[in-house]
């Protein structure tokens, strides 16, 4: 743990200083802690087959009885305050461990997408990727009743986000059947990235393999690199796509949150910066 946040690291076995790792940063969702993330999006058993570190910090049941991430609460100060704790926490990951800093990813599920945004925002040229499963656009809450109105999907504009800066590539994942994060978030939130960095979308494609869920997929690519993608899983409600059974907020079913995640970050990775 550092200061006031708490976390959890998860380090493949037999890393040695000499190293230099990919690290992935995930934040939970409400009524989860980092131990629950990690157990329901197994996202370690693939740092350990692919090499690289995983870092969960974790909310304070007194900032928020639901241990939600305060994301909405950008007129009081709380969330960006949040948002800094969580960096800083990153940096004591970058300068304990062997973190490679040209490859860090950040990730989040539902109030922990939504933290996970500003977090990005504070900082952009520190991450190559952001993914948001289940999150909302950044802007469209300023207090608790207006996170409400937008995560019910009637909040429909979304601000501007701030130009000049390059922004991480966006991965956003989100249920056809999620009845907390209205599904009309999902593509409001990857048009509002797309819109900011000028990346024009491309013709949607439709893939499922075996009995997953179908997902539709839609690339907003800039000089044909991808920038945007938009996966909307039909049938998923409001849970980790492909998660561990017998979790709360996890959907075996599939697809693959946690395996999506980490291919499109090692694409962005190996693409030049």
């Amino acid at each position: 743990m550092t200061g006031a946040r708490r976390y959890r690291l998860y380090k493949p076995p037999g890393v040695r200083r000499t190293e230099s790792l990919p690290l992935i940063v995930m934040l939970h969702g409400c009524g989860q802690d980092a131990e629950a993330l990690a157990a329901s999006t197994r996202m370690n058993q693939i740092a350990r087959r692919e090499r690289f570190l995983v870092l969960y910090p974790e909310q304070e049941r007194l900032a928020n009885i639901q241990a939600c991430w305060n994301w909405y609460d950008t007129r009081s100060g709380r969330a960006q305050r949040e948002a800094g704790s969580i960096d800083a926490v990153i940096d004591q990951i970058c300068l304990s461990q062997p973190v490679d800093s040209s490859r860090i990813a950040l990730a989040g599920l539902s109030a922990g997408a939504s933290i996970a945004a500003l977090v990005a925002l504070r900082r952009p040229e520190r991450f190559r990727v952001l993914a948001m499963h289940s999150g909302i656009a950044t802007g469209l809450a300023h207090s608790s009743a207006t996170a409400v109105t937008a995560m019910r999907g009637r909040r429909l504009v979304a601000e501007s986000l701030p130009t000049g800066a390059k922004l991480p590539a966006l991965l956003v994942i989100q249920g056809s059947k999620d009845h907390v994060v209205a599904p009309v978030n999902g593509p409001l939130l990857a048009q509002q990235w797309a819109n900011q960095a000028g990346a024009k979308a491309g013709k949607p494609r439709t893939v499922q393999r075996g009995a997953r869920y179908p997902a539709t997929i839609t690339d907003y690519r800039i000089q044909g690199q991808i920038v945007v993608s938009l996966c909307e899983v039909n049938g998923l409600a409001h849970a980790w796509s492909g998660g561990a059974a017998g979790h709360a907020y996890s959907d075996p079913k599939g697809p693959d949150a946690s395996g999506m995640i980490w291919t499109f970050s090692n694409k962005q990775f190996a693409s030049p910066s």
